[in-house]
């Protein structure tokens, strides 16, 4: 895709946050540097202190460090499990110029083709079943089956924000260059252990938990090729474990 096209995915982000009064000057100046660091500076830098300044860049925007973005709320505190403390829906803006920014970068990268295998699928079905049963088995989560209201709007901002980020973060840029420096599994497992470490404010064992469903997202990316179907993954672990179980997490 045409450099001139991906812009617009950021640019989008950028103009209707504004518009919204969610997104102020201070915050157009950090998507535009971010943009910058993405789409124009990967063949002017070396690649190792590329891919650190863009790792810290998107860490620090996802982690809603930058100032200037404010989010929008689109469910007011409800509780959707029994056990659990009441949820509140947003969606944030800094965040989705993450993912936004990341897909821009992505779609200009040349993606590899590799044929469907059974280890895809096997990979698939063993980490939508071994990760809720893992989350169980911790007590982090309890048998909780729900249909909540408004369902596709919490589809929307997981899907479209929370997963298209992480992934694209993760397992595009990431994994991809810690493969391509260390070979695949250590490449992978050090990905693992990262995408668990940055779940750590939740809980230890959330981190866990999260890190098993991290290596069934880069074990679906390495085997298939496709960024596609790590972020269809990561978005059917996250429905079952609202639909099923206790959400967010369950309260001791």
């Amino acid at each position: 895709m045409p450099l001139h096209l991906r812009l617009l995915l950021p640019a989008l982000c950028l103009a209707v946050g504004f518009a919204l009064g969610h997104v102020q000057p201070v915050a157009l100046a950090a998507g535009a540097m971010l943009a910058s660091l993405l789409l124009f500076a990967e063949q002017r830098l070396p690649n190792a202190l590329w891919t650190i300044l863009s790792l810290l860049a998107c860490i620090a925007l996802a982690a809603h460090l930058a100032p200037g973005f404010s989010a929008t709320v689109l469910w007011p505190a409800r509780l959707l499990s029994a056990d659990a403390a009441p949820y509140t829906l947003r969606l944030s803006w800094d965040k989705l110029l993450v993912g936004s920014t990341l897909l821009a970068w992505w779609l200009g990268q040349k993606q590899p083709n590799k044929a469907f295998s059974t280890r895809v699928w096997l990979t698939a079905a063993l980490t939508l079943l071994v990760v809720p049963l893992l989350a169980l088995a911790l007590g982090l989560v309890s048998w909780q089956p729900k249909w909540p209201q408004d369902l596709w709007l919490w589809l929307a901002v997981n899907l479209g924000v929370t997963v298209l980020a992480e992934e694209l973060l993760f397992r595009g840029l990431l994994q991809t260059r810690l493969v391509s420096w260390l070979g695949a599994w250590a490449g992978i497992g050090l990905t693992t252990l990262l995408f668990a470490a940055v779940h750590l404010p939740f809980s230890p064992l959330f981190a866990v938990v999260a890190g098993i469903a991290g290596l069934g997202y880069g074990l679906i990316f390495h085997y298939s090729g496709r960024i596609s179907l790590a972020i269809a993954l990561h978005g059917a672990v996250n429905l079952l474990h609202l639909l099923l179980l206790s959400y967010p997490l369950r309260v001791a």
